[in-house]
């Protein structure tokens, strides 16, 4: 049973999201601030945790920062609409994703899920030799799944999980289309619901981060009405 520590200022998202993720077969512990959570922290590590950014005492950047220095612990923000900066800020000092509020329980489940599956492989050092984890190297691009690292050119650019797999979807087969309801399975559980202008927010954030180290990187192509493709460069 995995421990996951739920860190928020807000008492009635404590309460829900640890029924939620107990329900699940989760172990939850829960504190409303990030000094709190740290002195916990200090006598015993939980196997993942989902933080808040804003909150009194210490906010979840802080809190990241000291995690940081000691912990590889898989560790997912809740942020606001607004808080772009921060998530890019986040994801750079070693956050694993991000789910906005308000957000559906379901999808951070299956992010929670994620990311244990991933923290599992790489802490047994053993997985199978599969299409899924195996290095991808597709022109100017390398992913490596057992990591969770990408380069575009050599320069390492900071994807959430869903960027992530979106990402190794496409490029596992260059050239070949694949519609929105294809990624739609790729990144979340069949049970969620999202609709196909979630795909379209995700890969147009991929796609501003990939530009982030590459102005005229292009690879993502859009076919109006179908689907995204990969072209390989």
């Amino acid at each position: 049973m995995s421990r996951i520590a739920l860190v928020d200022d807000d008492r009635n998202i404590l309460t829900s999201v640890s029924m939620t993720l107990e329900a699940e077969g989760y172990e939850v512990e829960t504190y409303n601030d990030g000094q709190a959570a740290l002195d916990a922290f200090s006598k015993r590590l939980p196997d993942m945790a989902v933080l808040d950014i804003k909150m009194p005492r210490m906010d979840g950047m802080e809190l990241l920062q000291r995690l940081r220095q000691k912990t590889t612990m898989p560790v997912i923000f809740l942020t606001s609409k607004d808080d772009e900066i921060d998530e890019v800020l986040g994801l750079r000092m070693g956050a694993d994703d991000y789910v906005k509020k308000p957000f559906s329980q379901r999808l951070l489940v299956e992010r929670i899920r994620a990311l244990l599956r991933r923290q599992e492989v790489i802490a047994s050092g053993e997985a199978p030799a599969t299409d899924e984890n195996k290095v991808i190297t597709r022109g100017s691009l390398t992913m490596d799944p057992l990591r969770h690292s990408v380069s575009w050119r050599g320069r390492e650019v900071t994807l959430t999980v869903t960027e992530f797999l979106l990402l190794q979807a496409l490029a596992q087969r260059p050239g070949f289309v694949k519609s929105r309801d294809q990624l739609m399975d790729v990144a979340y559980d069949d049970q969620v619901y999202v609709d196909d202008r979630t795909i379209d927010s995700h890969i147009k954030r991929l796609r501003k981060k990939m530009r982030s180290v590459d102005d005229e990187f292009s690879a993502i192509e859009t076919l109006y009405g179908i689907g995204y493709r990969y072209n390989e460069e």
